[in-house]
């Protein structure tokens, strides 16, 4: 594995990599001939904020597999065209909450107390006590708008000022929010109660300017706001003029809609305190987040297990070993049932039945995609359109293929979870389903409606024939007759189905293949009995 660390971590970061028997990791300093050069063999990129990963450095990366950006904010990593290339991207909410959570109390202490005016005044040789009388926090309200990990820390620290804390999240539990000691209100209700209005959302078409003229107009008179989560979430000429009202009694803000500020409608107003981004920049929090990012790289490069993607949903370890062997099977199902579909690819139908359904599925998705596509892009030379795990539904969707899921949390037969796969082309459908057996062992259950047990492994022979005495036998005697070795042999037969009219059977051999000669010998020889009507060979690989 080779590792590239475009900006500099601490040694306790890199340390993580290092441990690693046989990866090369590449420091700053040791780029000499650019970053895009760096990159051509390269299987992670590591970013802070300086360097921006977008399409065309990525171009030049095609062996990449995963972006770790140590912060929350990904603006400059192009991650549409990460998607696209199969790259995921991965940052690290949550491991600066505690850092963000003291500097928004520290903010409220400021603004209640006029702390940097008294400081400035006492430099300029002032003693203006009669002036600075403040406020305490005890016994106010506060209202906090998003409780992730910052804003249910800022809620802990909150607690201890004798604060009134309400709360408001959609995505929440009211388990946890009473477990925090924060009810959870309309955001009309955050609005109008609270006396300090704290932000700690991500930005959406929701979020965005949220804080706005209609907003502030609601808010009960005196109150005081604090941002440190994005600088999108306030219209900031509608906050300045409410603070010049003094409808607003002030502000302190640590994000901005363009960083570095230069120039800003809150210059001159010492209602208002700025700082320049820094509410994750402490020594804890750089050194947890660089932990945070270099072990979620590493066990994603290692595992495949994806934590805390932008581009792909993330799963924990155990979520991960969980589903694993469900996606591994999806790909070779989707591998094995795209050998039968003839015409042009309209739809892929995916429907989820028992435990799976219940879980995160769209990994699985993805691999069952992948190992559709699988035969059309392996002779590709660009990378980039390649698909796996990560791009496959993007890549559906540029090709204009419809992707349908289904869902079925309960099965009524006896594997605990099955996934189905119907191909909709031009010239028809086709479908297959299967299960994993012991844990570990991928296996088809039907195909185009009839029931057939094979193993999702190895070198397989799909023959379809005539429902006549004879046929089984002769395929043994043309394999053995050319050297090869019968691993398993599943047999079906047809009652009614579109794909396959009735009398005809199906049978997939799995076979040992001393040399690729001798299995096209023996496929060659099978088309010409006259009671298969076709041979396809499909090679899964071993697991």
């Amino acid at each position: 594995m080779k590792i590239v660390l475009a900006e500099k971590v601490s040694p306790a970061t890199l340390a993580v990599f290092q441990q690693e028997p046989g990866w090369q990791i590449v420091t700053p300093d040791q780029i000499k001939n650019g970053l895009a050069a760096e990159l051509a063999d390269a299987d992670a990129l590591v970013v802070r904020s300086a360097v921006q990963a977008d399409a065309k450095l990525l171009e030049s990366a095609p062996k990449l597999r995963v972006i770790g950006r140590a912060g929350v904010g990904v603006d400059n990593i192009d991650t549409d065209a990460a998607t696209r290339q199969g790259i995921v991207v991965m940052n690290t909410p949550g491991a600066n909450a505690v850092a963000v959570a003291e500097l928004t109390l520290g903010l409220m202490v400021c603004m209640g107390r006029s702390i940097p005016r008294a400081n400035a005044t006492m430099h300029a040789g002032k003693w203006e006590k009669k002036s600075l009388q403040g406020q305490e926090l005890r016994g106010k309200t506060l209202g906090i708008v998003g409780l992730g990990r910052i804003g249910l820390e800022v809620a802990r620290r909150a607690r201890a000022f004798g604060m009134a804390i309400i709360g408001y999240d959609p995505f929440i539990s009211p388990v946890v929010a009473r477990e925090n000691e924060v009810t959870l209100v309309p955001i009309d209700e955050i609005f109008k109660s609270s006396d300090y209005l704290t932000l700690h959302v991500g930005l959406t078409t929701q979020t965005e300017g949220l804080i706005n003229a209609t907003s502030l107009a609601i808010m009960k008179k005196g109150v005081r706001i604090i941002n440190c989560a994005r600088g999108e979430l306030i219209v900031e000429e509608a906050l300045a003029e409410a603070i010049k009202s003094g409808h607003v009694a002030g502000a302190a803000l640590d994000v901005f809609r363009q960083e570095p500020l230069k120039e800003s409608v809150f210059h001159g107003l010492e209602q208002v305190l700025l700082s320049p981004h820094i509410a994750g920049s402490t020594d804890e929090a750089q050194e947890a987040i660089g932990i945070q990012l270099a072990h979620q790289v590493r066990d994603y490069l290692k595992l495949g297990v994806v934590q805390n993607a932008v581009n792909v949903p993330s799963l924990s370890h155990e979520e991960y070993v969980e589903i694993a062997p469900y996606i591994e099977m999806a790909e070779r199902l989707g591998h094995f049932l795209s050998h039968s579909a003839a015409g042009n690819l309209e739809n892929i139908q995916i429907t989820y039945s028992g435990r799976i359904a219940a879980g995160k599925t769209e990994l699985i998705r993805n691999a069952a995609i992948a190992g559709i596509f699988a035969e059309s892009d392996g002779g590709s030379e660009n990378s980039t359109s390649q698909a796996n795990r990560i791009n496959a539904a993007a890549i559906a969707a540029d090709r204009g293929i419809r992707i349908q899921e289904d869902k079925k949390e309960f099965t009524s037969g006896g594997s605990g979870s099955v996934l189905k796969l119907t191909l909709h082309t031009s010239s028809g459908d086709s479908s297959a389903s299967a299960t994993v057996l012991h844990g570990n062992s991928p296996r088809l259950l039907t195909y185009d409606g009839i029931d057939i047990e094979a193993p999702l492994n190895g070198t397989l022979v799909v023959i379809r024939n005539h429902d006549v005495p004879g046929v089984v036998g002769r395929i043994g005697t043309i394999l053995g007759e050319n050297g090869l070795n019968i691993a398993n042999f599943a047999l079906g037969r047809s009652v009614r189905s579109q794909r396959v009219p009735q009398g005809q059977a199906l049978a997939v051999v799995q076979i040992d293949v001393p040399n690729a000669a001798a299995a096209n010998a023996a496929v060659e020889a099978l088309r010409k009995v006259e009671a298969i009507a076709s041979v396809r060979v499909i090679e899964l690989g071993t697991l």
